[in-house]
């Protein structure tokens, strides 16, 4: 079936157009947030890390890098990363090694 598009703001339905720029503040400028968390879950403990202003390409990286180096798995949810197990302590000091301002945050 053809595309029956009869007009278009921003031409070829090009969503990099729309899109908002996400700003990449340096590691030094970011100030991010390390806690355990259990909720929603299932009684399993999972590290979160909150408060980049960073590019997704640069977070992927990134969590790649600390899930690695803690033997966990990992996700990035809305420019948070999601470590498996309670690596509070050991994320911390991976993310100071790399230059970031992370702090211990929560229980």
């Amino acid at each position: 079936m053809k595309n029956r598009l009869v007009y278009s703001e921003f031409g070829d339905n090009n969503e990099n157009a729309i899109a908002r720029p996400t700003p990449e503040l340096p590691p030094q400028e970011q100030h991010l947030r390390v806690q355990p968390t259990r909720k929603g879950r299932k009684g399993k403990t999972v590290t979160i890390v909150s408060g980049f202003q960073s590019r997704p390409e640069t977070l992927k990286a990134l969590l790649k890098s600390l899930k690695r180096q803690c033997g966990a798995g990992g996700s990035v949810k809305e420019n948070t990363l999601e470590i498996q197990g309670d690596v509070v302590e050991r994320v911390v000091v991976l993310l100071q090694e790399a230059g970031y301002p992370a702090k211990r945050s929560g229980g």
